[in-house]
């Protein structure tokens, strides 16, 4: 049976894809010099990896008030929150760098966090009222609009430098005056476009607000699979992502090289989103999951060993972004499939609140993994995180066949 277009459906897709093209030109901004500002701010290279820890803290701080806030009163007013609270985290990192205080730098990095949370809690926004056989490919389409954006984002380190010096502020805080201003659009977008709510609409009437002990019970077979595998993959991805700007300017990259190696990383995370979503809803999402995994595999072997060699990391980057996109996506879209429609908003919420925390341990771990040991160790170390996540969906085949 053909599934009817959704004319609202489409307007929702359309409006969130927006938001996320500029809302990405922030999150790009901010991912490419965060490391670099806590590093120079604090003076040394064990402290860089607090700045992707800070910003996975913050949006998992985000995400269940964003999640509890959706729940009452629709997707529109959490997701705006969300972009506006961001901006003024991008604020107040530019009074941190520009006081040369730690403390204001990192407490502005968490406040930064919440686009993050924002950005997540987006791509489940756009398949609140999607049809089941389209879920994997809606999802898709919002996450892939981030690529202009955050792919722009991290290629403004040049010209944020200039801005930043034409206005006395130190040069790798100029970056953040444009992730201040995405964030701002981002939020006034939202609430002023994004009508009808996806939820409220979806269900004719927004649900009663619930929180983390609602969601648990709901943790069990697919919908736990799901939960891992976005978590895990995102531990990785965010462990080799949050010291390669470091890696690389120790062996002597500009920031110019630097950038260009975040962007395509970005790229890779987002570009062949909607191939992904297609390849979920049609070949299903445990395989896509598996080759995710495969990919992951692949570029910590390759970031792992590029020792100084600017293009071989640029190119695990690359592929380790597209491993996360496969595995993150595969898994929302199971996530999604796997829940009756009243349990998804508290059940999403505590996904990316695992998401996050999981990123935020993957960088906290991968400063001191390469303080005591190298960045080569830190990839061997983010490859064994696949294996949990592959025995169980390999598992999880094998049971649905034996009932077959």
């Amino acid at each position: 049976m053909t599934e009817t277009p959704d004319p609202a459906q489409r307007r929702i897709v359309s409006v969130l894809s927006l938001v996320q093209v500029i809302g990405g030109v922030g999150n790009g901004a901010g991912l490419a010099v965060g490391a670099l500002l806590v590093k120079d701010v604090s003076g040394s290279s064990g402290w860089s990896g607090m700045a992707v820890v800070m910003l996975t803290l913050g949006a998992a701080a985000f995400t269940m008030p964003l999640s509890s806030i959706a729940a009452r009163t629709g997707r529109r007013p959490a997701l705006t929150l969300g972009w506006l609270f961001g901006a003024s985290g991008a604020g107040v990192v530019i009074l941190g760098a520009e006081v040369e205080s730690l403390p204001i730098l990192l407490a502005g990095l968490l406040l930064f966090g919440a686009s993050t949370a924002a950005n997540l809690q987006s791509r489940f926004a756009a398949v609140d009222r999607a049809a089941p056989g389209q879920v994997g490919l809606a999802l898709s389409l919002v996450v892939w609009s981030t690529t202009v954006g955050a792919v722009i984002g991290p290629n403004l380190t040049g010209p944020g430098a200039s801005i930043a010096d034409a206005v006395g502020l130190p040069d790798l805080a100029g970056p953040m005056l444009f992730s201040a201003a995405g964030f701002t659009i981002a939020g006034l977008l939202t609430v002023a476009l994004l009508r009808p709510d996806p939820l409220v609409h979806a269900s004719g009437s927004a649900p009663a607000a619930r929180g983390v002990r609602a969601a648990l019970p709901h943790v069990r077979g697919r919908t736990a699979t799901a939960i891992l595998a976005i978590a895990a993959s995102h531990a990785v991805m965010v462990s080799v992502m949050a010291l390669t700007p470091v890696h690389m300017k120790d062996h002597g990259s500009s920031l110019n090289v630097i950038g260009l190696t975040i962007s395509l990383h970005i790229a890779g995370m987002f570009a062949l989103s909607p191939p992904m979503g297609v390849l979920s809803d049609r070949w299903g999402a445990d395989r896509t999951i598996l080759l995710g995994q495969s990919v992951l595999l692949l570029a910590t072997f390759v970031a792992g060993t590029s020792g100084e060699s600017e293009l071989q990391i640029t190119i695990g980057l690359t592929i380790l972004g597209i491993g996360w996109s496969a595995s993150v996506i595969a898994g929302a879209a199971m996530l999604t499939k796997s829940l009756e429609p009243a349990d998804r908003p508290v059940v999403q919420g505590f996904s990316d609140l695992s998401m996050n925390l999981a990123g935020a341990l993957g960088g906290l771990l991968a400063g001191i993994v390469v303080a005591l040991s190298g960045f080569g160790t830190l990839n061997a170390a983010a490859a064994v995180l696949t294996v949990p996540v592959i025995a169980l969906v390999l598992s999880g085949r094998r049971v649905a066949a034996s009932v077959a």
